[in-house]
């Protein structure tokens, strides 16, 4: 069984380790058996493309690589502050994340 991450596909986060620390970006990939994360606009590395059927030209592409989940903090929607994550059982059984600095529910 894989470990669960506190952040997730979609969320808005903050770099707070390494050479992209202060930005921000919205996940598009979460990679919860390496603990990684792909982060719009972050960690941004050059790839050499070899020519294929699919990309005839080839050439040299810029992508975004993982970064570990340890170095993203959340954004919280209610209060815009980089946040630690809590968790709440709601009544109908559903556990949800909360923000630790509003407490406000960060899950849809």
């Amino acid at each position: 069984m894989a470990p669960k991450l506190h952040v997730k596909k979609g969320d808005k986060v903050r770099i707070i380790a390494g050479k992209d620390k202060g930005k921000e970006g919205k996940i598009l990939t979460s990679i919860p058996a390496s603990q990684r994360v792909i982060v719009e606009g972050v960690n941004v590395i050059k790839k050499h493309q070899r020519p294929t059927q699919k990309m005839p030209q080839g050439g040299i592409l810029e992508r975004e690589a993982a970064i570990a989940s340890s170095n993203v903090m959340l954004i919280c929607p209610a209060c815009s502050a980089a946040t630690r994550i809590g968790h709440k059982h709601l009544g109908d059984g559903k556990k949800v994340r909360v923000c630790k600095k509003c407490g406000e529910v960060v899950d849809k």
